[in-house]
């Protein structure tokens, strides 16, 4: 793994890393912070068993790892997973890399299943030992003991806490079955309230409305008589 420019350090801070998964939470928290905070593109990340994939951004060329800031918070998107048979060695390459980097905390975020939601909480913490010790988060809910993480969240974690590195997830409760913006508002309301910064969620949640709107459309038209003569 190469960090490009060469050298590229961190201004302090926090960086903030989200990744495909549950809900595609973490991805589209990050791509929503971007935007959202006019962020500006700092440095690329270069791995060789990253996939033959590109895309176009706003008249650039998105490459598949690249990190954005934004004064001193710095945003990781992910646009693509590694070969899963590569996964754990990129991911603790990264967070290696991290580690030297110059920021003083990462906030890992990830989704949730829904279907194990058990209080009013939209989100649940996980925190490396470290940042326990640094007094946490008081009264922030935190990941049930009983549950398993996995993933890339995961990954970095267990390397940030072997490391006695600051580390926080934030594992917003999802649906396991489409992109689901509503968790991603969730956990930027979080970090909004933790990093200092202001962040207009309206266009999440309209989006969530939107997608519930249009399952609730299918779910009503699949329950009508099949003579029925409605379409």
């Amino acid at each position: 793994m190469k960090v490009l420019p060469e050298g590229t350090k961190l201004d302090g801070g926090a960086l903030i890393a989200g990744f495909h998964g549950i809900g595609a939470t973490g991805y589209w928290t990050v791509k929503f912070l971007v935007t959202e905070l006019k962020a500006k593109r700092k440095c690329y990340i270069d791995y060789e068993n990253a996939p033959a994939v590109t895309s176009q951004s706003e008249g650039r060329i998105s490459t598949p790892y690249e990190i954005f800031t934004a004064g001193k918070l710095a945003m990781l998107k992910a646009e693509v997973s590694p070969a899963r048979e590569k996964e754990n060695e990129f991911y603790r390459e990264l967070a290696d890399w991290i580690m030297t980097s110059g920021v003083e905390e990462v906030a890992l975020v990830g989704g949730l299943d829904e279907a194990l939601k058990n209080d009013e909480h939209p989100y649940k913490l996980a925190m490396t030992s470290i940042l326990a010790e640094k007094g946490g988060f008081g009264g922030e809910p935190l990941f049930d003991e009983d549950r398993m993480i996995v993933g890339p969240v995961a990954s970095l974690l267990n390397t940030f806490e072997m490391y006695s590195f600051p580390a926080v997830a934030v594992l917003a409760y999802s649906s396991t079955e489409r992109v689901d913006p509503r968790a991603a508002a969730s956990a930027v309301e979080f970090l909004s309230k933790r990093y200092g910064f202001q962040a207009n969620t309206a266009p999440l949640i309209k989006g969530a409305e939107v997608i519930e709107g249009e399952l609730k459309l299918i779910e009503e038209k699949e329950k009508r008589p099949a003579d029925s003569v409605y379409s």
